[in-house]
């Protein structure tokens, strides 16, 4: 038999093994479930979000070009700011103020992006289109 060659650890009293019964585990599936529905909750909410900013956004340029249009041409029975409310979805909330010079008139848009929770407000988008004088 070899000798030791350090020097000798001393015996350490053998531990009882604790098993882990059902109840020592209790709540803890749904605690981690609970924190991963939050945590897609709260990515599925933003990205939804994010589509009605470019969506709100959109609409301000198509709404924008409606409006210059209408602007432009003086034999149009329907003015800039109407032309511009009927290019706009019916849920969208929109401003329009035109500027008219000798060869061009020019017409901001600006609509107002829903917020999915009330407690955020993401402003309004803002379009400029300008178009030739008829």
């Amino acid at each position: 038999m070899r000798p030791p060659c350090g020097p000798e650890q001393p015996e350490q009293p053998e531990r009882p093994e604790r098993r882990r019964t059902r109840r020592d585990e209790r709540g803890q599936a749904a605690l981690e479930y609970v924190g991963v529905i939050t945590v897609l909750l709260f990515t599925a909410l933003a990205a939804i979000q994010l589509g009605l900013v470019a969506y709100a956004a959109q609409q301000a340029g198509t709404a924008s070009r409606a409006a210059a249009r209408a602007a432009a041409y003086e034999g149009v029975d329907i003015g800039p700011e109407a032309a511009g409310r009927r290019a706009l979805s019916g849920w969208l909330d929109g401003e329009f103020a035109a500027s008219y010079g000798e060869e061009e008139v020019s017409v901001t848009a600006r609509v107002r992006v829903p917020a999915l929770l009330p407690l955020l407000d993401f402003g309004t988008a803002q379009r400029t289109t300008t178009m030739p004088r008829d």
